[in-house]
């Protein structure tokens, strides 16, 4: 019998964060999970199938599945681990990724490492950039980086830069399926030494991420740097993610709250 929580992740405070659905010994094939997450009015859904040695988690966006999501990951984590500190061994349903998930005093977190990213044809510069997100103005040249999902990430001067930018998301969901990229993250360095971000994948603009924890530990792995790394803003939803670089090991992590 299927078991739903419906948690928040990645809040400042409780009651704030990016919502996420985690659903428990689900029977619904790939079909069906798909047509739950997108009915479901939640920036993700992970279907945790515990029949195996690890718990597995599936990962449905409301337009697509995906390899993972980070925020989907913690909610699980909060369900999975109960009081327990953990760590906890689960492996993503797409790619068979290992990921480990444990408690801090600051929230819960998941251990993972870098992963290989896309060897592209085209070049990352700023007319394609241009192409995906009009207007915008580079600090530094785009790159691509991931921890699971590949992201391509866009520095730009400040939090003004940043929440004035407009995306065409239907450039960037064609241009990410033709290359085997998740989206992409606008960001930029804020003045108190921590980090602001947005991220572009959904198609539908009320859907965009308040956290993206794919993002951050692939920003993680660009900059070589542990983050706090803020989020949200501009939608109303203000969230906080932390990594921490440890090593190879990338810990991504933050609030995870039930409703």
């Amino acid at each position: 019998m299927t078991t739903i929580h419906e948690l928040l992740c990645f809040g400042t405070a409780p009651g704030e964060g990016n919502a996420a659905l985690v659903l428990l010994d689900d029977d619904r094939d790939t079909v069906q999970r798909q047509a739950f997450a997108h009915a479901s009015g939640k920036s993700a859904c992970v279907f945790v199938d515990r029949t195996g040695d690890v718990p597995v988690l599936d990962f449905f966006y409301p337009h697509m599945r995906s390899p993972l999501c980070l925020h989907a990951t913690l909610a699980a984590a909060r369900v999975l681990l109960g009081a327990q500190a953990g760590p906890l061994p689960v492996r993503t349903a797409l790619h068979g990724q290992p990921l480990l998930l444990s408690r801090r005093d600051d929230g819960v977190y998941a251990e993972l490492a870098a992963q290989p990213v896309p060897l592209l044809d085209a070049a990352l510069d700023d007319t394609l950039a241009q192409r995906l997100v009009p207007g915008i103005a580079l600090l530094s040249p785009p790159a691509i980086a991931s921890v699971g999902s590949p992201k391509l990430l866009l520095e730009v001067a400040d939090a003004a830069a940043l929440h004035a930018l407009r995306p065409d998301l239907a450039a960037i969901h064609a241009w990410g399926r033709e290359h085997g990229v998740s989206g992409c993250y606008a960001w930029c360095r804020r003045p108190d030494g921590a980090f602001e971000g947005r991220n572009f994948n959904h198609l539908e603009p009320g859907l965009e991420d308040s956290a993206t924890g794919v993002a951050a530990g692939a920003l993680t792995v660009l900059l070589q740097r542990s983050l706090v790394l803020y989020q949200g803003a501009n939608a109303g939803k203000a969230c906080v993610l932390r990594t921490v670089l440890d090593g190879a090991a990338v810990h991504v992590g933050g609030r995870s709250d039930f409703v």
